[in-house]
């Protein structure tokens, strides 16, 4: 592997942490577990940070070498793989698994973007649509995967109006993104969040309870940027003019029927589908855990007689890497709380800090942590645990910081490579026109200082009128 300029530094640091951390006097009040911890999870860090080792690959060497010390038990690092959030994700893979088997991804993009007339319109229309996908594919890889036939339909429509069509490539993924805070489900980070968040306060934040706060910040932020991505990749002069989109269009780029009734597999996954959806939203009255549900829903739509997906097929379509990586920072967290290293490293903040500028600082560097760390999991893994604690220690609510944290690292659109989304359209299919960094960095310089400022607003405003104090009682 070549030492480039980047690795060589992040090599230094990662030494220059452990030199320090293994001076017994150095450090005072740090315990051998939480030297052991902080060492392992700086080298890990600077790994996500300085090289293009697997995340996973990382994420797991530091599970193993925490667990080899005794810093945290087999059962621990094991056990993680058994948490309910992580077979949530399982079986919602295979719920989407079902979906896109179906084709009503193409009739979703009929019933909304056909009825467009002008560039205004179809820009609202398709951040609508991409909002509500997040409730079907827990992944935003996947739905980026499921809209690029949509987007191609439209590109070949918009073929002589070159600018629209950078425009609605841009705007795919930056909705597919910001829209994924809607749900629980949405992003693994989420998953993340709420595991380390009941490791450490004992609260924990079901379906229901993200769907509350998450929903609107993802609708309003979504609009928002779309608004933004109209205005900074388009003239005057190109949002003249009408639109029109028809149903043929965006059957020539389906395999599966986009107009007409529904198929009786179509009809059995809608209703699948609403139905689990509604059972995960009202938790509070039946008390079956959302894991349960999405089991139940993942048997019935793998089932030979109802479902649309054989078991093995949707299994193929789950990203196991992902949700090793997971349950190692899962685990990795558990170490940073238990051996008080996450404790110590937030001991020097003073505890007379405002809560609204604590929550504007973490809602800032987790908003610029995606120049550094390129996993949205990796992020929340290396944020959370310590913002979580950092809480406790100020006065502020952990449950409001942690919210705001993960919300926040959802802006990664500042470069081709800060999400996978964003790559996948900066790389569509030949003669298609889509956008470059330059683009991006423009989009992004008047995007990030917005969607940070709308989390801070929810945080501040919105959340604690909806149950999430500001402060902790």
């Amino acid at each position: 592997m070549t030492l480039t300029p980047r690795r060589a530094v992040t090599l230094c640091v990662a030494l220059s942490l452990i030199a320090v951390l293994a001076v017994p006097t150095a450090l005072p009040g740090l315990s051998g577990d939480a030297r052991i911890t902080l060492a392992v999870f700086a080298l890990a860090t600077c790994a996500w940070v300085g090289t293009r080792i697997d995340d996973t690959y990382i994420a797991l060497g530091a599970g193993l070498a925490l667990t080899a010390v005794g810093v945290i038990s087999s059962e621990t690092l094991f056990g993680t793989l058994g948490d309910e959030t992580v077979w949530l994700l399982i079986c919602a893979f295979v719920l989407a698994a079902a979906v896109t088997r179906s084709g009503l991804a193409g009739r979703g993009a009929v019933f909304l973007v056909t009825g467009a007339r002008s560039v205004r319109q179809l820009v609202h229309l398709t951040t609508a649509a991409l909002v509500a996908t997040a409730f079907a594919v827990p992944s935003t890889s996947g739905r980026a995967a499921l809209a690029l036939p949509v987007f191609l339909a439209m590109a070949k429509v918009l073929a002589e109006r070159r600018r629209l069509v950078v425009m609605l490539a841009l705007l795919f993924p930056t909705v597919i993104l910001l829209s994924a805070v809607a749900t629980l489900i949405g992003a693994g980070a989420h998953l993340i969040t709420v595991s380390v968040l009941e490791e450490a306060t004992a609260v924990r934040i079901g379906f229901t309870e993200w769907l509350l706060l998450g929903l609107p910040l993802a609708v309003v932020s979504s609009h928002v940027a779309a608004e933004v991505v109209l205005s900074t990749t388009t003239r005057r002069e190109d949002r003249r003019g009408p639109i029109r989109i028809t149903a043929e269009d965006v059957q020539a780029h389906s395999a599966h029927p986009v107009t007409g009734p529904l198929s009786a597999g179509e009809s059995r996954v809608v209703l699948l589908l609403a139905t689990v959806v509604v059972l995960w939203s009202s938790e509070s009255l039946h008390g079956v855990p959302p894991a349960v549900v999405a089991l139940i829903g993942a048997v019935v739509a793998a089932s030979p007689a109802l479902g649309t997906v054989r078991l093995k097929d949707a299994l193929k379509t789950v990203p196991w890497s992902l949700l090793l990586f997971m349950a190692a920072t899962m685990a990795m967290g558990v170490a940073l709380a238990d051996s008080g290293a996450a404790a110590w490293l937030t001991r020097g903040l003073p505890e007379d800090v405002p809560p609204w500028l604590f929550l504007a600082a973490i809602v800032v560097v987790s908003t610029v942590a995606h120049l550094l760390i390129q996993s949205r999991s990796a992020r929340s893994a290396v944020l959370v645990p310590l913002v979580v604690v950092a809480a406790v220690d100020t006065g502020v609510n952990p449950v409001a910081a942690a919210l705001a944290s993960t919300a926040a690292a959802g802006f990664c659109h500042t470069l081709p490579a800060s999400a996978k989304p964003v790559a996948l359209f900066a790389d569509v299919p030949s003669g298609t026109p889509t956008y470059t960094p330059r683009d991006l960095l423009r989009m992004s310089a008047v995007l990030a200082p917005l969607s940070a400022a709308l989390v801070l607003v929810f945080a501040l405003v919105v959340w604690p009128a909806l149950g999430v104090a500001v402060t902790a009682s």
